[in-house]
């Protein structure tokens, strides 16, 4: 498997992530959409399931979609992520690279799939693009997002441990369930971007697209949702590789 193969493979599936997940969002915001009110448990299997599809479309890098899942791999002692892939530091670089393209992508791709609804509102929440929290604290919505991440990775490393240790891509319906899980008990602080691509990538779509009356981007806040999770993923590799190594 070729790095390029690996790099494509992320791309498109964290593009299908993300314009799935955002895409949910603003079906649930905007007034005249089929799914306007939806609600946040529609948002969070909306999210879950593009988690779902974006796995399987990039099955042949193993379907990480994460800065803290690569991470958290490595952290966890994992030698390889596919096979013929090492894991090292230039294949660290190229999926957290890939990841971060393909972010940015899928939500410029829903915002072209929402351009009338973003239009006729007269005004674009960030929130739709990237999370932020709703009682502003820097150091608990720190820490809620380590405990998401610590949660997603954890579980995902687990479900590969029940698998025998292949880490085969049929762990991607119950990591979908699980994301809808952590959504529901975990995403009510911060909105649980357990993703840095997730959050930084639409985050800077979001403040570069020609969108009418939008407002910030909120940067200020725009590191809690990478720092959070990359340590969260981190920790759920260390401990994994602790309790089962």
């Amino acid at each position: 498997m070729s790095l390029g193969s690996i790099f494509f493979s992320e791309l498109i599936g964290t593009a299908i992530l993300i314009l799935l997940g955002v895409g949910v969002v603003a079906n649930a915001v905007f007034p005249k959409n089929n799914g306007f009110g939806g609600g946040n448990l529609m948002i969070n299997f909306g999210w879950g399931f593009g988690v779902m599809a974006g796995v399987y479309a990039a099955y042949k890098s193993g379907g990480q979609l994460n800065p803290a899942v690569t991470l958290g791999i490595w952290a966890s002692g994992a030698k390889t992520f596919v096979p013929g892939v090492d894991v090292n530091a230039g294949s660290i670089a190229v999926y957290i690279s890939a990841q971060l393209i393909g972010a940015f992508i899928g939500a410029v791709l829903c915002w072209l799939a929402y351009k009338k609804q973003f239009d006729d509102r007269g005004d674009a929440p960030s929130l739709i693009f990237s999370t932020g929290p709703q009682i502003k604290s820097t150091p608990w919505n720190l820490v809620t997002e380590i405990l998401a991440t610590f949660v997603l990775m954890f579980g995902a490393l687990s479900f590969g441990a029940w698998n025998g240790g292949k880490g085969t891509i049929l762990e991607a319906l119950p990591v979908a369930f699980l994301v809808v899980g952590i959504g529901a008990s975990l995403g009510g602080p911060t909105g649980y971007a357990i993703n840095p691509a997730r959050d930084l990538g639409p985050r800077i779509a979001h403040a570069i697209l020609p969108i009418p009356n939008k407002d910030s981007s909120n940067w200020a806040y725009a590191w809690i949702p990478v720092v959070g999770p990359i340590i969260g993923g981190i920790l759920g590799g260390l401990i994994f590789h602790w309790y089962h190594g």
